[in-house]
């Protein structure tokens, strides 16, 4: 198994890990009742407007931010627009950059704990908890599982106990798999409900009924 501790100082090795669970999810199965089917067919159709370029979550970008592209460049892109903020620790393994505008934070640059991101690095994974950030699709964060499913398909998430438990879910028709969703039901360790995991890995196409998408990342 990885072992982050020790190979935090590599960017790669990180993002592999956190990627990892994508690997070992089967087809996922439905978490969708067949009476809220139409109900949620509606709530897709409505989110389905088409982000402003400057707002669109693709596989290589959250807003302006790139991944390939340099923190340096990303400032001069944005210019004085921008506030950039340390945020370290951010969490466990990793730390961040805090990109806000109006004093509302729009994305974050994550990357290996213990590490000084400079201008002269390349940016290889981007987050955001903005709600005003979406997919062409629609999908983003602060939207329920239910919803998500209505437009990319039945869900499937799953943790793994050696990558610190971080939980995710994916969609069996989103369009990328550098796209990575990160759920989150309030008042609960999971959103998921799981039975019994083998060697460590958890996986369920049940969740709680107030499962949301927390946030999504980008990854290179």
């Amino acid at each position: 198994m990885l072992n982050l501790k020790v190979l935090s100082g590599s960017m790669i090795a990180v993002l592999l890990a956190i990627g990892s669970y994508l690997t070992l999810i089967s087809d996922p199965g439905s978490a969708v009742a067949p009476g809220a089917k139409n109900a949620l067919a509606d709530a897709a159709k409505a989110a389905q407007k088409t982000p402003s370029t400057s707002l669109t979550i693709s596989d290589r970008t959250i807003g302006a931010a790139k991944v390939g592209m340099t923190f340096g460049g990303l400032k001069k892109a944005l210019g004085s627009t921008a506030q950039f903020k340390v945020e370290s620790p951010f969490m466990v393994d990793f730390d961040s950059v805090a990109v806000s505008r109006s004093g509302k934070v729009q994305y974050r640059i994550i990357y290996a704990a213990g590490t000084k991101l400079k201008d002269t690095d390349v940016i290889e994974l981007l987050m955001t908890e903005n709600s005003n950030y979406k997919t062409v699709q629609g999908v983003g964060p602060g939207m329920t599982l239910k919803q998500a499913e209505a437009i990319y398909g039945k869900a499937t998430l799953s943790y793994n106990v050696d990558n610190e438990m971080r939980e995710g879910v994916v969609f069996a028709k989103q369009p990328t798999r550098n796209i990575m969703f990160v759920p989150k039901a309030d008042g609960k360790q999971f959103a998921g409900v799981y039975g019994a995991g083998k060697g460590g890995f958890y996986q369920t196409n049940k969740y709680h009924p107030n499962a949301v998408i927390k946030s999504v990342m980008v990854r290179q």
